[in-house]
Parts: structure tokens; sequence; C-alpha cells
């Protein structure tokens, strides 16, 4: 099986390169969202905080009982001791030597050196200390990827004893420090395991369901678990932590004083020995701890479903009856759960190597717990949804445009999960509770409440929204077609059962048959793949077909002329005859004709393509410079100039292999109707036959490759003309479309701007390409757009893997270009 050769290599996946300023630690939805900022210093120079930038409570001590030396690990815990060595308290502050922290796409690690204590007799060999800290991402099994829990393991090796403490305060259920607080401990058996458990759970004196303040959830209830022969204790901070300094264990107590989470900062505690010297043998010895943190939360969103609005229960309750439940579970399936994980940090750290570079490695790596962490799954086996928050820029639900810069991590990782992030959104247009004709732009202003905009009075970008969901919608249908393992847009479609439903009461992509596999429950079945995935694909676009439809008819009115309006850049503010935005429109109508194709409207097909097809000659009339050296903001601002990120979708959705051998050949049945058609004299929209190759011009690819190499600036591709920002997720989508040097330059510029960034928050996606690689103004953090640094990853596997053979034309016009540069200088010589 692929992922068990693939998990042999996952240790490789944690050799990290880049330094970043802030790290995730416990990331695994909106509110489960813990990091670790000013990251390039010793963890426990600042408390963790949450993706907001508000510190949690959250520290992890060691202690030495053969000295009296107590060395902090994470966080701030040594706020709460005396630094004084003159002080007589039985203990001394001292700091361990820090070998520094390690990522892949799940795991963060962080290492230490504890030193002996000179009483020691054996070699006087430290003890090494790691926090590893698992939020796994398993493409191939939604019923993990659903469970919103952490995994902390604490691992020891030496010769000696080593005491562990680690605590969380009420900052974790709440974001009101004067928020009154309530917690218990409870002990379990796990079944016939011989294993016990202890758990924390904090909440709310009184929940304000689907509710938050600074972004932080004001319901829900916080487990954290370890196993029971762990030594416990709640109560306040500076009690707690100096008596643990002190003696390097805790008295299995409970405060039961219900307070405020700053009254007396009451935290929660677990203190486990480490016996490392009773071995007689010179090897070291070791030993591990694990704990896990939950955020246990019903309902998780309300929604303005078909039915109306809808209190949305978690998707893991379809499986497990409790809490209690699901938590045993995701205990005891640690070791299949790091399996699943590591077996896709390192197939992405092979596909990002031969994709872009080792910072390549690490920028995607660093990016993933991020995107999925925006999300909370939902629904029910037969229909599954894909919750999304806006972090940051405004907190909007289901945010069209938001999805659509994250979708490159989807297609690449699952793309079931885009799938069920656009389900709600079909399903609330379906259900007529949105007025507009035009695509929204989200559910809801704030999640987690999605309530829909039945006045029609979203936010205004209806040519954007338009085309960004035509243009997944294709991308989508085209991942469900491949008949053969190597030509699946994602590795891990292809595993599993090819069965197909073919229940019109349920999704297209139903959950219904949760498989077992080398004795591993609760795989997905396969995604696509030959009749089956031809079958989902007319099964789904049948469903909303007037939806498509409808969409795309508003772009034939109004794209290619665009009005005053905003683009996806809002930052930036509107804009009328914006040259890119109207690219995405032609795309989207472009779209349309093998979205139409799926369900066999040839009618619909040859009208859609040929309107695109008229509309992309006239858009390269309009939106080019006089010179013909780049594409300009807007159609009537001359000596402007844009990224012109939008082409992506031409290459990923395979039209640029119009006219090539690719084209015949591609794994992509859909793509057998791809060339112009011959219009007949009753239609007025068709267009004579085309004798050029690719859909959008190669000379416009060519221009942008070019025009890119010239405008990057030290930290990156500013957006456009107007400023020296850029966003990360454009840059990305922009150079995956480059020659291989322009591309290599400008993910040289982001890994530089990783590494010497002032910003202190999450991966932000809006940072200026000069100076310090600073905030410009608005403070985007953790926003699941980065999903869009997947782009060169997803592209590599587009159109039956031959996507970038169609680009090979970029190679030949800047050898060409280098040759004439070279023969110039000679003759000047």
């Amino acid at each position: 099986m692929r992922w068990l050769v693939i998990a042999a290599a996952a240790g490789s996946a944690l050799a990290s390169t880049l330094t970043p300023p802030v790290l995730p630690l416990i990331v695994r939805n909106p509110y489960l969202s813990t990091w670790l900022g000013d990251a390039r210093l010793p963890p426990w120079h600042e408390w963790p905080m949450f993706w907001t930038g508000e510190r949690m409570g959250f520290s992890i001590m060691a202690a030495v009982p053969e000295s009296d030396q107590v060395y902090p690990l994470l966080g701030r815990a040594h706020d709460s001791l005396s630094l004084n060595p003159d002080a007589r308290h039985g203990y001394n502050v001292s700091f361990p030597t820090y070998l520094g922290s390690s990522f892949d796409a799940s795991t963060t690690n962080f290492t230490y050196l504890i030193p002996a204590p000179k009483s020691h007799t054996k070699a006087s060999s430290p003890v090494e200390l790691t926090l590893s800290f698992l939020s796994p991402i398993t493409p191939t099994s939604t019923l993990r990827q659903s469970i919103p829990a952490s995994y902390l393991t604490v691992h020891a090796k030496g010769s000696f004893n080593v005491n562990v403490y680690v605590d969380i305060n009420g900052q974790w259920v709440s974001g009101n420090r004067g928020s009154q607080i309530v917690w218990e401990l409870t002990q379990r058996q796990l079944g016939d395991s011989g294993k016990g458990l202890k758990t924390w759970k904090i909440s709310r004196e009184t929940e304000l369901l689907l509710s938050e303040e600074r972004d932080q959830a004001e319901w829900g209830t916080l487990y954290f678990t370890g196993p029971s022969d762990l030594r416990h204790e709640a109560g306040t901070s500076g009690l707690l932590r100096p008596r643990f300094a002190r003696t390097g264990t805790l008295q299995n107590e409970i405060d039961d004083d219900f307070r405020s989470i700053m009254d007396e900062e009451p935290v929660f505690a677990f203190a486990k020995t480490f016996h490392l010297n009773a071995s007689i043998s010179s090897t070291p010895a070791t030993d591990s701890v694990m704990f896990t943190f939950a955020l246990i939360q019903n309902p998780v969103a309300q929604f303005a479903s078909a039915r109306g609005l809808t209190f949305m229960r978690p998707l893991w309750l379809s499986w497990f009856s409790s809490a209690e439940a699901v938590l045993d579970f995701h205990y005891l399936d640690y070791n299949t759960a790091a399996k699943l994980a590591s077996n896709y940090s390192a197939q992405l750290a092979i596909d990002a190597y031969a994709s872009g570079s080792d910072d390549y490695v690490d920028i995607v790596a660093l990016t993933a717990r991020q995107v999925i962490g925006a999300t909370v799954f939902s629904g029910t086996p037969d229909d599954p949804i894909l919750f999304l928050k806006e972090i940051s820029s405004n907190g909007n639900f289901q945010t069209i445009d938001v999805i659509f810069p994250a979708f490159p991590f989807f297609l690449y990782t699952n793309p079931r999960w885009l799938a069920y992030l656009l389900e709600p959104l079909i399903e609330h247009m379906l259900s007529g509770q949105y007025p507009n004709k035009y695509a929204m732009h989200d559910l809801g202003y704030h999640f987690p409440n999605a309530t829909g905009h039945a006045d029609g009075r979203d936010e205004y970008m209806p040519l954007e929204e338009c085309g960004n969901i035509l243009i997944m919608g294709l991308a989508l249908v085209n991942s469900l077609i491949y008949d053969t393992d190597a030509a699946a847009g994602s590795v891990w479609s292809s595993l599993g059962s090819s069965s197909f439903d073919p229940n019109p009461a349920t999704s297209a992509f139903s959950l219904g048959t949760i498989e077992t596999r080398d004795g591993i429950f609760g795989l997905d079945d396969s995604w696509g793949g030959s009749t089956k995935g031809l079958k989902q694909a007319k099964k789904w676009v049948s469903k909303s077909y007037r939806l498509w439809k409808q969409w795309t008819n508003y772009l034939v009115d109004l794209t290619l002329e665009p009005e005053h309006q905003l683009s996806t850049d809002d930052f930036a503010g509107p804009l009328e005859l914006q040259t890119n935005l109207a690219l995405k429109g032609i795309l989207g109508i472009k779209a349309m004709s093998q979205i139409a194709d799926a369900v066999d409207n040839t009618e619909d097909v040859k009208y859609y393509l040929n309107i695109s097809e008229t509309y992309i000659k006239k858009w390269e009339e309009l939106g080019v410079s006089r010179d013909s050296s780049h594409a300009k903001l807007a159609y009537h601002w001359y000596g402007s100039w844009t990224t012109l990120y939008n082409l992506y979708a031409d290459t990923l959705l395979c039209f640029h292999l119009e006219g090539t051998s690719s084209s015949s050949s591609s794994s992509n049945a859909l793509h057998d109707i791809q060339q112009p058609l011959t219009p007949s004299d009753s239609n007025p929209h068709k267009t004579p036959p085309s004798e050029k190759t690719g859909f959008v011009p190669r000379s416009i690819y060519q221009m942008q490759s070019s025009w890119y190499d010239a405008v990057r600036q030290k930290y990156g591709l500013p957006l456009d003309s107007r400023h020296l920002y850029t966003k990360s997720d454009w840059e990305f989508f922009a150079a995956a479309v480059t020659s291989k040097d322009v591309r290599a330059e400008i993910l040289q510029s982001v890994a530089r701007w990783v590494n010497e960034t002032t910003t202190d928050r999450p991966f932000t996606d809006l940072y200026e390409t000069e100076g310090t690689g600073g905030w410009p103004g608005a403070h985007f953090m953790a926003r699941p757009v980065t999903g869009g640094h997947f782009a060169f990853l997803t592209l590599a596997k587009a159109c039956g893997g031959k996507a970038m053979d169609g680009l090979a034309f970029l190679e030949d016009d800047r050898n060409a270009k280098k040759a004439q540069v070279m023969e110039d200088a000679q003759y000047e010589l």
C-alpha cells in the first residue's frame, strides 16, 4: 500500500530550513488554534498565543529531582517563579540548551538539553527532551480530520530522572478574561486496553451559544487529557508552578472555587516523572507521555439550509455517540493518525521539492495546518459539509473568494473537502434564499452564523464570485475524471472502493462507505476515477445545473467590460474595467462549456465555448499595454500593470493544452470537446475555428513571465502598480505559470521574506515587498487563502500530469531571449 512505503521516509520531512516568526502548535479549527509567536527565539520567551495574537495560558516546565533546578520549556511559567538565586524558595530557575524547532505539515517539534545534576554518578550526558505537537492532516480519512483534537507528546532520552509539568488556563474557552469558568477532573478506563485517562474539562459557567468575543468561541468545553498515572492539580498559577518547582510533583487536589479566568488565575495541570536512571545499561533510557487537547462544541454553527435555519452538529457525531467516545478513540488512535499524517507530510515534501526547492517544502508545510485550521466539519455522512471562517480579515462565513485562493490545497490534499466547502453555498442559493442572479459573496456576515443574505446586500463582488465558483466547479469535475492512479489529481484519490451511490437523495460525494483497509478503520472510499468519476460528476452537476448556467449568463452579459466594482483584493478598492477580473470571468464562461459537457448538454457546450473564444480575443486587445510588454491593471489605465494571477486557471483547467498533442492524449474525458466549433449562421455568438494553440494566447504567458522578472522586489512580486504590497497566494498562482527561473526567483524572494519579516502573527498573505516585509496597514493573519501556496503542486498533477508539459514553450522563449542577449553582448565586444 502506497502510504506504508512513504511513511518510512517521514522523518526527513522534519528537516526544516526556514525560520518563520510564528509556528503552529495546536491548530485544528478557528477556535482550537494555538501558536508560538517569536518562534525565532526560545519557546519560553513568550506565552503561546491564539491566532489573533492574544496570549494563552499554556506552560511546560522540567525539573531535575536530584537538583534544585527548574527549566522553563514553553511559555513564561517562570513569571510565577522567583528568578533571584539568593532567595530560599527550594529551587533555582535555569534555562535549558535549546536545540531549535522543526516542522512538517502536521507536526512541530522543539528539542532541548537538560544538564545532568552535579550529584549524578553516571556519565554526565544531558537528558534530551522533545515537545512534539501533532495536529494530523489525514487526506485518506475524513473521519479523523473531523475530530477537533490535537496531540502533544513529550519525549525524554537520558540517564537521570526528569519531572515534567504541563498546565493550561481558562483563556482556551473564552476571549474575555473576566468570564466565569467551571472545571472538573474525570477519570475513566479505556475499554479492555488496560489504560486509563484523566481529563480536565473546562468551560464557561454560562455559555453563549454560537457567539464570539475577540474571535474566540464563547461556547464549548475544552478537554485536556493525559494518562491516569499522571499527578494532577487545579489551583492558582502562582501556587502550583512554584510548588512543582520545589517538589517536582503535584498534590492530586482540585481547587473547586470557581471564578473568572484571571481572578487568582486558576490553572489545570498534570505532572509526569520520567524514570530514566533505573537501567544499568550504558545506553540512555527513553520514555514518553502523550496529552490531547480537544474543543468539543455542539452545535458548531447555524446554517440557513434548504430546510431553514438549522443548528449544525459536528460531523464526528455521526460515528461516535459522545465526546468521551470520540476522545477515547482519538487517544488510542495516535499511532494510526501519526502514520497517516506522516504519509501526507512525506509525500508533500517529495512533491514540493520536485516542484520548487527545500524552501518550498517548508512553505507548504507551514501552510497546511493554517488552511485546514480555518474549517469545521459538519453535516452527516450522506451530506457532509465543511464550514470555513474568513479568519482575521472580517470573519465572514464561507466566503467564495477566500475558498478560491485556498482551493489548490484542497485539490492536492483531498478534493472531496473542496466539494464539502462548496456544498452549503450551492444548497443555500439553490433553495431560493439568495435573491441575486450572481453568486453570493458569503453565507453570513460573521462565523459561526451562516444566516445568509436574504436582502441580497452581501459584499458586492458579482464577477469575482461567479468566476471563482465556475472555475472551482470545473476543477472539481476534472479531479473526478481519470483512468489510472498516476493520472489522479491527488495521489490519495484512487485509494479505496470504486463503488458509486446512485441514490439522488444523497450527496454525490457522500461518506456512506467508511472503509477498513490494512486493519485501519475509518478510511474514505476513492474519489472519482473511471466510470465512477463520470457518474459522480454528472450527479453533482445535474442537481444544481440551473445555478451554474445562471452564474455563467451573468458573466456573458457583464464580464468583458467590468463595471466599477471590487475584486477579491477589496482592500485595494473598487475599479472599473479590471483586466485580471475580466479574464477570470471569461475563463468562467469557458469552464461552463465543460461543466455542460458533464451532463451531456451539447447545446450549452457549443454556446459557451464560442462566446468565450470571442471574448478572449477582444480581451487581449483591451487588456494588453500598447508595447505588448504587460497586462494593464485596467483597460483604460495606461502605464499601469497587474499581476495576472487569474491566468493560473487557464493552465489548471487544461485550456492551455488545446491544439497540442497533450490535449488529445489527456486522461480527462471532458477535454475531448476542446476545439472551437464551426458556427452556424443562426447563432451570432459562434466564432470561426482558430489556428492558435491554447485558449489564452501563449504570448500572454511569455509577456507576463518576462514582466514579473522585471518588477520583482526584495520580498516578492507586488500585486500591481499602485503599491509595493503583495498577496502571497497570488504570487504562487502567478509564479506557477512562468518560466522555471522566474518561478524560482519569486519563490526565493518569498522564502527570504519568511526568514526576515517583522510580522508577528501566523503566516500573513498581505505584506510589503520592501522595507522590513511588514504589514501594509491591514493585518491579515492565519487566513486559509494561503492554500494558494499549493499552486505549484496542484498544477504538477493537473491534466493527468501533463499541465506543466504544456508550459514548455516558456522555457524555449526564455532560452531564446538569453541567447539573444549573449549574441548582442558578443556583437558589442
